[in-house]
């Protein structure tokens, strides 16, 4: 089943703040707000799902502390939030001026 708009767009936006955050990495408290700041909807529990989905397609790496998890972009993470290569399931990147 393929990710709704939204979803696609979450984990986009993911990608897009931790490849630009110091050492690839931020929380999830911190992400959700960036996400909701460009206008994806995001509650706490749709970004532990969008971290675990990230984490499974080993687009990022996740530490769950349980009260806070930390999120790190791998590699293939930083090249899909870059557009350099597409991932099924996130949002293709539009072209920056």
């Amino acid at each position: 089943m393929a990710a709704n708009p939204e979803t696609e767009h979450r984990r986009l936006s993911i990608l897009r703040h931790l490849e630009r955050s110091s050492d690839y990495t931020s929380n999830a408290s911190i992400l959700i707000d960036v996400v909701n700041g460009v206008g994806v909807s995001t509650t706490e529990d749709q970004m532990r799902a969008a971290l675990a989905w990230l984490a499974d397609a080993e687009l990022i790496e996740m530490t769950d502390h349980g009260h806070v998890v930390i999120a790190t972009a791998t590699v293939r993470g930083a090249e899909v939030a870059l557009g350099r290569s597409v991932y099924p399931g996130v949002k293709r990147p539009t072209a920056r001026r």
